[in-house]
């Protein structure tokens, strides 16, 4: 919006206005909610599942192993001081028996997309990939979870109604 405009509905009685420089994409991005014909609830964000384990690059893969496994999980993404997205351990990683610290056992530079994402591309791309779950990230790379496929598909039906 533009400063105008938020000037405008200060005016008109609104006590918090934000001239939101980024833009509709980046709120998006973010997770904050959207409306309209997309709005936020037929989008991976609303569906994200942010129960998935988190580790630290200098977490000792014995300790995380067992987090994982007490989670129910068979993933686990390494986050940084920030909750910034730098690696994620699959199933391989987390089935070897090394003691060796998160970042050795990792795998760098995981895909992920936006909770602004719409449903039917994120099944779309899990099918056209096929991925089981995609990892969801704010536009600055902290993590708000994972979405999926099964939970995607069953939200899409229930919007298709």
């Amino acid at each position: 919006m533009s400063p105008r405009a938020a000037a405008r509905l200060e005016g008109l009685g609104f006590g918090r206005v934000y001239d939101y420089v980024a833009g509709k994409a980046d709120w998006g991005s973010f997770g904050l909610p959207l409306e309209g014909a997309s709005p936020s609830g037929a989008r991976v964000g609303a569906h994200a599942r942010t129960d998935v384990p988190r580790c630290r690059p200098a977490d000792r893969m014995r300790t995380v192993r067992a987090r994982v496994r007490a989670s129910g999980w068979d993933i686990c993404f390494v986050t940084d001081e920030r909750g910034v997205v730098v690696g994620r351990l699959g199933r391989a990683a987390l089935a070897r028996n090394e003691d060796v610290v998160a970042e050795e056992a990792m795998a760098t530079g995981p895909s992920t997309v936006r909770p602004s994402l719409e449903l039917d591309e994120a099944v779309e791309r899990m099918k056209r990939q096929h991925l089981t779950s995609l990892s969801v990230t704010r536009s600055d790379g902290v993590l708000i979870g994972v979405i999926r496929r099964e939970d995607a598909e069953r939200a899409l039906d229930v919007f298709s109604r």
